[in-house]
């Protein structure tokens, strides 16, 4: 599904970040990306979505190109980006932010249809309609960044640290609903720095350092000596 080959990729008038990654999102799985702060993990979805600059390789998505794609072709190809720290209008209510998720979808229809599809997934959204952002929780902001983002009626969903900030309580129920996303036939691709829960529920991780993929594996990955020692201590 999500292919990428040689990645080179920083930011305008810097330093490359990512030096030649190669990473792969098959349909149907959660790939997860750890690593410590500074590793490029970010910058890897911001070049999948256009907010950084791909200086080399490839990005294909199904059969599509996606290095020289604008941001509103790479959502009508199917691709949505939950940003780091619950990113929601604070001022506009929550259907009014569901509505701003649908803006590259011309048809009102399927933007009413849709923002359903997400009251019905998320009946706390509904029960809240009409509150602005600013007054939810952490949690229930991050449901509804989540919320925005498949209003878009993703294939797949980009997602950089979903639990930063939150409660445990909330943080279990954000990866609830990341694996309910999945089960209905969303693909995933993960940053996160809680190495140990996004690894339980990933199909494949990659652990990047200094820009590159540095260990690749499964839910085995947390033995590895390296891994214990970056986030366990051990």
């Amino acid at each position: 599904m999500l292919t990428i080959k040689n990645l080179k990729a920083g930011y305008y008038n810097g330093p490359d970040i990512l030096h030649d990654i190669d990473l792969e999102v098959k349909p149907g799985e959660i790939v997860a990306l750890i690593g410590p702060n500074g590793a490029g993990k970010s910058t890897v979805l911001r070049s999948i979505f256009n907010q950084a600059e791909v200086r080399g390789g490839s990005i294909k998505f199904i059969d599509d190109e996606l290095t020289n794609l604008q941001t509103h072709q790479l959502i009508n190809l199917g691709i949505s980006f939950v940003p780091q720290g619950r990113q929601v209008f604070s001022t506009m209510t929550v259907k009014e932010n569901l509505e701003m998720g649908a803006f590259a979808i011309s048809d009102q229809k399927l933007v009413k249809d849709n923002i359903e599809t997400v009251f019905k997934r998320f009946p706390m959204l509904r029960e809240k309609t009409g509150q602005n952002g600013a007054n939810l929780s952490g949690g229930q902001q991050q449901i509804l960044a989540i919320a925005r983002a498949l209003v878009q009626n993703p294939k797949l969903l980009l997602m950089d640290e979903p639990s930063l900030g939150l409660s445990p309580k909330a943080m279990k129920e954000i990866f609830a609903v990341i694996k309910e996303i999945n089960k209905e036939g969303v693909s995933l691709l993960i940053v996160e720095q809680n190495a140990r829960a996004v690894v339980e529920i990933a199909d494949r991780t990659y652990v990047l350092e200094m820009g590159k993929v540095a260990l690749t594996g499964g839910r085995d990955i947390l033995d590895n000596e390296k891994i214990k020692k970056i986030y366990f201590g051990q």
